[in-house]
């Protein structure tokens, strides 16, 4: 998959002659909703014999419009997007800086630009997709103003028990700790990417030694808890439990950020310095504080086998 970053005024052309199919959208978390959207570009590209590609915006819009707490958490960080769309049949990628600038093209300017100068021959996108200026422009306009020079197709809400499939769902949910229909949403489990790093090693004099894995502070986590996982590094998956939190037995809630703990069973080796992802498979407890450094251990070692078991029927 070929992918091109294009800002605007600066650099909004590619050195290609290729026509394209596209889907456009923000596509955070690569879900079930924008797999449809995503996967009729690609079959629409084949329909005209065309190359197929996916347009996107970095960053979120709301890193832009709004400050500190209020900006939007990634749920699917950049490099394991391009690993989905790649599994999606996705011919190219193409990366729109979002700022200021991009943010005040009319709808009209958008096409010309993004669209008709870019050679796309379709344009596919969800049903709230909006474009332009204060997001004035729709997928109704957009057609309007296509001269004829490309067609669209607009896809419908895809919805799940009742309800849409979405970016904003999704996070609630894992908000809530709910990584099991996290996973039925995105049509895989969520997953958390980064590297191992030297921790405090109390892990280890407890008997349980854990990797310490240092996340994206733009990535969000699930819920503060513990967790079954499957742990991969260098290509191969072994069963984990995790907690994701502040490991309130020895710090103040308020002196650090989340950190992601994983003691990978019946494991052992040196993990330090690799890159490592955590695919979250069901959640075990809610974080809690121990009386004591023993009432710690015995719940750990219910954790272990708890998710032992959960993994084994997971992959069955």
């Amino acid at each position: 998959m070929e992918i091109f970053e294009l800002n605007y005024p600066n650099h909004t052309t590619i050195d290609r002659t290729n026509e394209y199919s596209l889907a456009i959208g923000f596509f955070d978390g690569l879900h079930k909703g924008h797999q449809q959207v995503i996967n009729s570009a690609v079959q629409k590209a084949a329909a005209l014999g065309i190359r197929s590609a996916v347009m996107t915006f970095n960053p979120h819009p709301s890193h832009l419009f709004r400050e500190g707490k209020d900006k939007v958490g990634y749920i699917t960080p950049f490099d394991e997007k391009v690993k989905v769309l790649e599994t999606l049949g996705v011919d190219a990628l193409f990366i729109v800086r979002f700022d200021w600038e991009l943010a005040s093209l009319s709808p009209e300017q958008f096409i010309d630009i993004f669209i008709k100068d870019l050679h796309v021959k379709h344009v596919t996108a969800g049903f709230d997709f909006t474009f332009g200026s204060k997001g004035a422009g729709t997928m109704e306009q957009m057609a309007l103003l296509s001269d004829g020079s490309f067609g669209t197709t607009v896809i419908d809400k895809v919805e799940d028990e009742d309800a849409k499939i979405s970016s904003t769902r999704i996070r609630s949910l894992l908000a809530e700790g709910n990584v099991e229909k996290t996973a039925q949403l995105l049509g895989r489990p969520f997953r958390t990417t980064g590297e191992v790093i030297h921790g405090e090693k109390r892990g280890r004099l407890l008997g349980f030694p854990t990797a310490n894995i240092e996340t994206d502070d733009e990535t969000i986590l699930p819920k503060n808890g513990v967790y079954a996982v499957l742990f991969t590094v260098d290509a191969k998956k072994h069963f984990g439990v995790c907690n994701v939190g502040i490991k309130p037995t020895f710090k103040q809630p308020d002196e650090m950020k989340p950190l992601i703990e994983v003691h990978v069973l019946d494991y052992e080796g040196d993990l330090y310095g690799q890159l490592a992802t955590v695919d979250w498979i069901a959640h075990i407890r809610e974080e809690q504080k121990f009386a004591s450094v023993d009432e710690l251990v015995g719940q750990i070692g219910r954790d272990k086998e708890t998710a032992r078991s959960i993994l084994q029927q997971s992959i069955l």
